[in-house]
C-alpha cells in the first residue's frame, strides 16, 4: 500500500481526532495517582472520548478488549487495562486513540506516580528528548531514516537502547497505515518525506537492552526482555513545505508528566 498524500482538508479533519485525543491524555494527568487502578484509567479515557461524540481508536481493534493502553514500568507497550494498582514510583505510559469524523488521532506520553527513582526518571526523559528530536527532522524532502537516526543517536549516546520491533506509522481513515516510521536508522536513507504525509513518532526507549518479548496469555502486552524500565512518549504529525505541524500538541502542560519534569531542571 503506497503512502497516502492528505489534503489540507484531511489534515485537518485529523487535527479535530488529535486534538481530542490530547485533551483527553490532559484529563488523565490531573486525575492520576497512586492507588489508582489502570482500569479506572481505563474508564476515564473511554467516558471522556464518548463524551465527546467520539469512538476509543483501540477498542476492539484486532481484538484489543480496551478502549486506552496503559504499559507501566518494564511494559514497553500494548498493556491491557487491568485491576492493576499503581504504585509510588510507578511510572506509566497512556496511549490514547481517538476516532472522530472518520479520522484517528493518536498521542500518548508518559506518567510518574509520586517520586520517580533516579533511573525512571531517566528513561522518561530521555524518551520525551528523543521524540522532541525526531520531531526537529521533519520537513518536506528529509528521509524516513534522519528521524530515526536523530533518535537513536541521542538515546544510545544516553546509555538508553531504542525498541527495534515496534514504530510509528502512517494514520488517517486508518488506525494504521504506510509508512512505518523507525526510530533507528541511518541519515539519508528510507522513504522521503512530502507535504501533505501524516504519521505517528513515538520512540520506545529501554534502560537496558532494546530486545522486547510479548506476552504469551494475551498476545498484546510488550515487555522489556530483561525487566528493564522502558518509556515512550507520541504525537501525530503532518509534514509541511515549511516543517511539521505537531497535531497533537497539547494546549497546556501534562500534569504529573511535564510539570514533574519541570522540577528536575
Amino acid at each position: 500500500m503506497a503512502v497516502e498524500i492528505k489534503t489540507a482538508a484531511e489534515i485537518e479533519a485529523i487535527r479535530v481526532s488529535s486534538q481530542m485525543a490530547a485533551e483527553t491524555l490532559l484529563l488523565v494527568g490531573e486525575l492520576i495517582r497512586a492507588k489508582m487502578t489502570t482500569d479506572d484509567i481505563n474508564r476515564i479515557v473511554h467516558e471522556d472520548t464518548i463524551r465527546r461524540g467520539a469512538v476509543p481508536s483501540p477498542l476492539n481493534y484486532r481484538g484489543f478488549p480496551k478502549s486506552v493502553c496503559t504499559s507501566v514500568n518494564d511494559i514497553v507497550c500494548h498493556g491491557i487495562p487491568s485491576g492493576q494498582i499503581l504504585q509510588n514510583g510507578d511510572i506509566i505510559n497512556v496511549d490514547v486513540t481517538t476516532f472522530f469524523g472518520g479520522f484517528h488521532g493518536d498521542t500518548s506520553a508518559m506518567f510518574y506516580i509520586g517520586t520517580p527513582s533516579p533511573d525512571a526518571r531517566h528513561v522518561t526523559e530521555v524518551a520525551r528528548r528523543a521524540l522532541e528530536l525526531g520531531i526537529a527532522e521533519v520537513r518536506d524532502g528529509a528521509r524516513l531514516g534522519d528521524i530515526g537516526a536523530a533518535i537513536q543517536e541521542f538515546v544510545e549516546s544516553e546509555k538508553c537502547s531504542v525498541v527495534r520491533d515496534f514504530v510509528g506509522h502512517g494514520i488517517g481513515r486508518r488506525f494504521h497505515e504506510p509508512p512505518e516510521v523507525k526510530h533507528y536508522g541511518r541519515r539519508g536513507q528510507g522513504d522521503r518525506l512530502r507535504t501533505g504525509m501524516v504519521f505517528t513518532i513515538e520512540p520506545m526507549v529501554n534502560l537496558g537492552r532494546f530486545e522486547v518479548d510479548v506476552d504469551p496469555n494475551d498476545k498484546w502486552t510488550v515487555r522489556t526482555a530483561d525487566g528493564s524500565l522502558s518509556a515512550q512518549f507520541e504525537h501525530t504529525i503532518a509534514v509541511t513545505k515549511t516543517g511539521c505541524d505537531v497535531l497533537t500538541r497539547r494546549p497546556k502542560q501534562l500534569q504529573s508528566s511535564e510539570t514533574v519534569a519541570a522540577l528536575f531542571r
